[in-house]
């Protein structure tokens, strides 16, 4: 029996079209929503790793620690290019 398949979608855009990033958005903008997304993905996988045992386990809070440490170099980039009081209190610009 054969399996019958759709046709494949037509593509009339470029895939680096579909999700595309605003030229004029500002730097501190583009650091604050990465900080968020991978906050995101560090709440996503913390969530996600406590559902596993073993191994699965172990690579998705690797996943977890891994985006924490992204939102910190983020945090940092965004310290050193808008300081705010917390930052420069604590001694973290310039």
């Amino acid at each position: 029996m054969k399996k019958i398949t759709p046709n494949p979608p037509r593509l009339d855009h470029c895939a680096a079209e579909i999700f595309t990033i605003a030229q004029n958005i500002d730097t501190e903008t583009l650091l604050v929503q990465a900080c968020e997304t991978l906050a995101s993905l560090n709440a996503l996988t913390t969530d996600l790793a406590f559902e596993f045992d073993g191994a699965f386990r172990h690579k998705l809070l690797a996943t977890q620690q891994l985006s924490v440490l992204g939102e910190l170099l983020v945090t940092r980039a965004l310290d050193l290019l808008v300081p705010t009081a917390n930052s420069e209190t604590a001694g973290l610009t310039g």
